[in-house]
């Protein structure tokens, strides 16, 4: 697999990409893909060869903590 960065197309990307069991049928959700030395690319589902972010495993360790524990919880308030 090649060298990502931030802002790769994420059709480039040679990847099994996942997103969440509570998606909606219409594809609106994140979708992530395991990537070489543990780092992991995150994309829009309704853009799916639109740009993708690269995250370190420590990175996306840290986002699922504060997930978890409620941190972003405000940010997900549909209008």
């Amino acid at each position: 697999m090649g060298e990502y960065r931030n802002g790769s197309p994420a059709g480039s990307i040679d990847a099994i990409w996942t997103k969440s069991r509570k998606s909606t049928a219409t594809g609106q959700c994140v979708e992530l893909a395991a990537l070489p030395e543990g780092r992991v690319a995150m994309r829009n589902s309704t853009d799916p060869c639109g740009p993708a972010l690269i995250f370190k495993a420590s990175e996306i360790a840290a986002f699922l903590d504060g997930a978890k524990k409620g941190e972003f919880d405000l940010l997900a308030v549909v209008n």
